[in-house]
């Protein structure tokens, strides 16, 4: 099931996309849930991750689509977003959220399924990856496990270290064990959950991960990281 939100205040010409999105998953065999709203602010409002793809007009009354588009991308780097305009010069601000592309009014169907059909790939490819939801400062946020280097814990938090940035959300660290053990991550230590995709070397107390990261190995999780470790490899 792909999670589609349309952003429109415009009823009839949402009614155009749902019908478009109809048409689409009958010929593809896609399966849809399609959530209507009609401004800018309903979508940033209760935003949790929730979407796969968001069809976003810009030009709307309390919050445009811009606006909005700024605020969703601080919370999900991962979700598609396709802006629909009526004109191309409010289009072109749409590489700074790093929207999939945009559609103009009035919308035709083959211009609407060639994009449509580019973000389904895009999103097959994506549930492919795991990703975590975390709250950080009352914000949902969504993150994919790729770019986690190793959570920490800290009393009663977790630190989760990425790529881009750390994340400090509520623990504790063994409800992101059980969460993450499937998914190629292990102890090793108490206070240290890594993913064994980052691991570049382990040594004698230390676990080396990519960017020159040291972290230390306890004896008592040794054994069980190690084997962890090599059904990861092969």
């Amino acid at each position: 099931m792909i999670n589609v939100c349309i952003v429109e205040d415009e009823l009839e010409a949402a009614n155009l996309l749902k019908g478009y999105i109809t048409k689409y998953g009958n010929t593809s065999n896609e399966q849809f849930s399609v959530t209507h709203l009609s401004d800018g602010i309903d979508l940033v409002d209760d935003y949790k991750g929730q979407f796969d793809i968001i069809l976003l007009d810009i030009q709307m009354k309390h919050m445009d689509g811009m606006a909005a588009a700024e605020k969703i991308r601080a919370l999900d780097s991962d979700v598609i977003i396709i802006f629909i305009t009526s004109t191309v010069s409010y289009a072109v601000q749409g590489y700074a959220v790093d929207a999939l592309g945009y559609v103009l009014k009035p919308v035709p169907y083959p211009q609407f399924a060639q994009l449509f059909e580019k973000a389904i790939l895009r999103v097959q490819s994506k549930k492919q990856h795991v990703y975590i939801k975390v709250s950080v400062d009352d914000k949902q946020l969504k993150l994919d496990c790729d770019s986690v280097y190793y959570i920490e814990s800290q009393r009663n938090n977790v630190v989760i270290h990425a790529k881009d940035n750390d994340y400090v959300t509520i623990g504790p660290l063994k409800r992101f064990e059980e969460m993450l053990e499937e998914h190629g991550f292990s102890k090793c230590h108490n206070a240290y959950l890594v993913n064994l995709s980052h691991v570049e070397a382990v040594q004698k107390e230390e676990v080396l991960l990519g960017q020159n990261i040291y972290l230390p190995i306890s004896r008592a999780r040794k054994k069980e990281f190690m084997a962890a470790l090599t059904e990861d490899i092969l």
